[in-house]
Order: C-alpha cells, then structure tokens, then sequence
C-alpha cells in the first residue's frame, strides 16, 4: 500500500523573501519535491541543515501542533515555529492516517505537561511522563500512544535513548510499519536508528538535499572508523 503522504513540494511562487531564513539553508533553497517512503524516510545531516525545520513544516503542514502532540494539541508555549510550512504543500495518498503524532525532543516536556493538562495519560501507559526518565518516557509514548494505521513524524527520537533502548525503539517503528501499516518521517543523528532496513535516506548539506545509502552517510562511517580504532582519531583531536 502507499504512505499517507507521497511527497512535500516547495511552492516557490509564495515565498516573500527568498533570502530570509529558512530559505536561506541550502537544503530549503534547493528543494523543489521531496518523495517520501511510503513506510520509513529519514532526514539527516549536520547541526543547522535545516532537518528539524524541514520536519516540523512536514509535521505542521499535516496538522500537527508546531510544538508536537496529536491532531487534537493546540497548545502554544513559546511560537518558535518556521514560515516554512507556509509555502509548502503536502502531496497526500488516497488513504488518510487513522492516528498520527509528531514527537520533537527539544519540547517534549511540554507535550508531557499537556498531556496531565489534559487528563489523558491512561493513553499514555497511565503514568506521568514526568514521573519517568526522558528515554522511558520516549518508549512509553512509543509503546502506548502510537497505536497504528498512522502517520508518524519524530525528530531526533534518540535524544533520550541508550544504544539499547534505540533497539527497542527499532523494534517498535517495525511493528507499527509492517504490522500495523504506518508511515514514519523520523529526523536523527543516530546510526543506529537510520539502519533501518530498506528506509529511504535523505542527507540535507550544503549542496542541497541528495538521497543516500545507508553506508555512504557519515554517521555509518564514522561510528564504524571510530570503534574499530579509536586511537587513531585521539591521536588527531587530542594534539
């Protein structure tokens, strides 16, 4: 079956200030379509290469609160949210998402506190997630909230995460895709996350945004370089 969103385009004809931020990132400048992975895209690249601006337009664009949460959040703590999503447009699937969440670390404290606002935590595993630490919290929304048949956006899912606890994430994001038939856009450092198998892989750079394989990212080779000889990479960073 195809995803709930096929692609998010770049309509160039709406933007007021080409050089104004965000349009000013390389990977923004440069976009015209970006085709998403019926079940799993991923969006990586260096700190400041647009991956969470990017994300939240995708997420916001499909109805979710700029800060995260569900359909049904509408919350605002603090407006910090791109004018990106304004001149884009989702090229949506003939099916529509039964359930959905957009989880973006850096204000995941306030979608907990608006979750207890709201009285909903038995949806959540029945436990404040501030009662929790991050990276249990992070799977117990995981685990009780992403119930399947649905569009599910994540930025940097990892910040929380152990090695150990990001291969149980893994092990969720593959049951809700191909036990329950769901899309995932997911932007991450972690290369552990992103060997997905067969996840579509886009590098967001200075040149723009280009479709990569797995062990062509620099986070794969690094992670792997690093481990296997160490040594050789103090000898340059502590000189």
């Amino acid at each position: 079956m195809g995803g709930y969103l096929r692609a998010v385009r770049l309509e160039r004809e709406r933007i007021t200030d080409p050089d104004a931020y965000p349009f000013s990132i390389p990977a923004i400048a440069t976009l015209a379509a970006l085709e998403l992975d019926p079940k799993l895209t991923f969006l990586i690249g260096e700190n400041g290469a647009g991956k969470s601006t990017l994300i939240e337009a995708i997420a916001v664009l499909a109805g979710f609160n700029a800060e995260g949460g569900s359909t049904g959040f509408h919350f605002d703590t603090r407006r910090s949210e791109s004018s990106l999503h304004q001149s884009m447009r989702l090229v949506r699937g003939h099916r529509r998402p039964r359930d959905g969440f957009f989880l973006r670390a850096e204000s995941y404290f306030n979608v907990a506190t608006e979750i207890e606002r709201l009285g909903v935590l038995d949806s959540y595993g029945g436990v404040s997630l501030h009662e929790q630490s991050h990276g249990e919290s992070f799977l117990a929304l995981a685990m009780h909230r992403f119930r399947g048949n649905g569009l599910y956006i994540l930025d940097e899912p990892e910040a929380a995460l152990s090695p150990q606890r990001q291969l149980s994430l893994l092990s969720i994001l593959h049951d809700l895709i191909e036990a329950r038939d769901s899309q995932l856009v997911i932007a991450t450092h972690s290369p552990i996350l992103m060997a997905y198998p067969n996840a579509r892989i886009y590098e967001l750079g200075a040149t723009g945004i280009e479709r990569i394989a797995y062990e062509d990212t620099e986070h794969y080779r690094i992670t792997r370089d690093f481990l296997s000889a160490p040594e050789r990479y103090f000898k340059t960073l502590f000189r």
